[in-house]
């Protein structure tokens, strides 16, 4: 349903949890990045300390440092930005002085090495995520579930749409897409599932959440 995204795009059949694909030709047509980040909502960032992730099914052990989060997928009123492929979404932090988190400190924002999903380890209801059994269909306000945010306060990291994830101590260097869809299962909403998918890929299910180094000049929440 196009019109509950941004910069949708059809999606190669291959991920079919991200979403339904539209039909060629029903989707708006792309906008340069530097007008879509004009367009944004504004971006609150959230810091969570960083510790040591344990090895997942994805990656390897790891340190992750300390980092500031973009509260919520990037959105545009209310609703997710979508439909933009790999290399357009790191453009895209990069204009907000972010960048992609690795899957790996996703992971650990998520699920801070020890909660099942987002919130705790009870499973998704329909107060606490946008998925397929129990949600609308389509995407919804990222301030939609506020059961589902988690301690530190970030919102829609599990449900709704994906988020793009790197994954740099690959060989192949595929990304990793976290955090299920609306056309998800329940399973895809864990903070340990990843989709692998090829960059080039897009669709109105897959957004995205910068990550920065350094606490932002505005916007800031500790």
């Amino acid at each position: 349903m196009p019109e509950q995204g941004r910069l949708s795009r059809p999606a190669s059949p291959r991920v079919l949890v991200s979403g339904p694909v539209p039909p060629a030709g029903s989707v708006p047509a792309a906008r340069d990045l530097s007008t879509v980040a004009a367009g944004l909502d504004a971006v609150q960032w959230i810091r969570v300390s960083g510790g040591r992730a344990p090895a997942g099914e994805w990656h390897p052990a790891q340190d992750v440092p300390d980092l500031w989060w973009a509260s919520a997928p990037l959105a545009e009123d209310g609703l997710p930005v979508t439909g933009l492929p790999l290399v357009a979404a790191a453009q895209l932090a990069a204009l907000l002085g972010g960048r992609l988190p690795t899957s790996a400190e996703w992971e650990w924002m998520a699920g801070r090495g020890r909660r099942r999903f987002p919130w705790g380890d009870e499973p998704p209801e329909p107060g606490s995520a946008n998925l397929r059994d129990f949600g609308p269909g389509c995407a919804t306000p990222v301030t939609a579930h506020p059961a589902g945010r988690t301690a530190e306060g970030l919102w829609d990291v599990a449900g709704n749409v994906w988020e793009w994830t790197t994954a740099p101590w690959r060989r192949d260097r595929i990304a990793l897409l976290r955090g299920g869809s609306y056309n998800s299962l329940i399973q895809y909403a864990s903070c340990a599932h990843a989709n692998d998918v090829p960059g080039h890929l897009s669709s109105p299910g897959i957004g995205l959440r910068p990550v920065r180094h350094t606490p932002p000049t505005s916007g800031a929440a500790t």
